[in-house]
């Protein structure tokens, strides 16, 4: 079975949920990044989000430790989500994963990468593309119903 992510911080690691995304940024990707750290800090949707990916990603199969590492399904969704939203391919997703340190602080990797960087180009490519159209609806789905519930609990001004 694959880990959701890894909990023990490492020197250099700033928690996911206190990393500071750009606000005024006219780039896409800041937005998108602030909505997975949404999804990673909203317990309910947390645990739908990852059935949703331990279901596609895992299909039922346990995993013993044999065979090429895996990623954890947070890097596998965050990932997934950038691909989509910056409409790139699997090179330059894996120069992102390895150098864009906003990426790799959402993916609670260590910032600097480079040289000593987790994930190769076959890793990243074998992984994320496991993240297909239907999954991202599905977490989209989710994410929107987490969204209405939220509204529907503030309270409306006069």
């Amino acid at each position: 079975m694959r880990k959701r992510f890894d909990a023990q911080l490492q020197l250099g690691q700033t928690p996911i949920g206190e990393v500071a995304i750009p606000s005024k940024s006219r780039d896409e990707l800041p937005p998108v990044l602030a909505g997975l750290q949404w999804i990673f800090k909203t317990p309910e949707l947390n645990e739908e989000v990852f059935a949703l990916l331990e279901a596609k990603v895992s299909g039922g199969r346990e995993h013993h430790g044999t065979g090429r590492p895996g990623m954890d399904l947070w890097h596998i969704l965050v990932l997934g989500v950038v691909r989509a939203a910056l409409g790139c391919d699997y090179d330059r997703l894996e120069h992102t994963a390895n150098y864009d340190t906003l990426v790799r602080r959402v993916m609670g990797l260590p910032e600097f990468g480079g040289e000593d960087a987790p994930l190769n180009g076959r890793t990243v490519r074998d992984n994320v593309a496991q993240v297909d159209e239907e999954l991202l609806a599905e977490v989209n789905a989710a994410v929107a119903r987490h969204g209405l519930a939220l509204l529907k609990k503030t309270p409306r001004r006069s």
